[in-house]
């Protein structure tokens, strides 16, 4: 399979491309820029890529339904990043397509340093909520699949998580783009106590169309919940019953869903 990696700028100029058969590397060796961004684009539809935009994101195996491009986050909009990712003149993008035993490996599902704050994607594991408290990258739902799992405090990376806004209906959705088989989900709630509250319930909707309610108590230590193995395209985690304390801010700081692909 052909793969290309490419850097642009703000005027869809490419800055530095490279191409590879079932690896590619790129090099950029330039000051990133407001507007710059980079794509991935693949001879073939619906294959499973270890994809890093940034060496200090790392890589993450992803599946892609077509080709995709990323837009460099500048400003507020970068500060839920470690602040190392995509400073520089020297910056390293690299792509591989999967081996068979890292497909299907029992993993975690759910992870990706690449997702992106977009309604519509190509590139799976995907986070969507319904709220993200005032709009802020910190509290984006993407930010509860990148892997980071501290959640001792709240606000600038490594802190950040997915917030609700106090709103009853909250929703988070991770689409995985293909059926997955999967057969546990751990939850990080965020504990900055006592800043924070915590949540005493949830529900798991899964797209085969069955629920499950999952209690919890106030905690720092992962949340942990096992099931029979679901076949499913996507889960959403819903009706968090907030704990009866003073503060109004529960929040997650990472959601992993552990299986296989089929």
């Amino acid at each position: 399979m052909e793969i290309c990696l490419k850097v642009f700028d703000e005027n869809e100029k490419t800055v530095e491309v490279s191409h590879g058969e079932d690896e590619v590397s790129l090099m950029c060796t330039r000051e990133y820029r407001e507007g710059d961004g980079f794509s991935i684009e693949t001879s073939e539809k619906n294959v499973y890529v270890w994809l890093q935009w940034d060496d200090a994101l790392g890589k993450s195996l992803v599946y892609l339904t077509g080709n995709v491009t990323y837009r460099i986050p500048f400003g507020e909009k970068r500060i839920n990043l470690s602040p190392k990712a995509f400073s520089g003149n020297k910056h390293l993008l690299y792509a591989r397509l999967a081996r068979d035993y890292e497909i299907k490996a029992y993993r975690n599902l759910a992870l990706n340093v690449n997702d992106q704050h977009l309604e519509s994607v190509n590139c799976y594991p995907h986070a969507s909520a319904n709220v993200e408290t005032r709009g802020e990258s910190v509290f984006a739902a993407q930010n509860a699949i990148d892997g980071v799992v501290i959640n001792s405090s709240h606000g600038e990376w490594p802190y950040q998580s997915w917030g609700i806004n106090r709103q009853a209906d909250a929703a988070m959705r991770i689409d995985f783009g293909r059926t997955v088989e999967a057969d546990r989900i751990v939850l990080y709630t965020r504990a900055d106590f006592p800043h924070d509250s915590w949540w005493t319930e949830v529900t798991f909707t899964f797209s085969d169309g069955s629920t499950l309610i999952f209690s919890m108590e106030k905690s720092e230590l992962p949340h942990e919940l096992t099931f029979e193995k679901k076949q499913i395209t996507w889960v959403q985690i819903s009706d968090m019953k907030k704990a009866p304390d003073i503060s109004p801010f529960p929040a997650l700081s990472q959601m992993e869903v552990y299986g296989t692909d089929l």
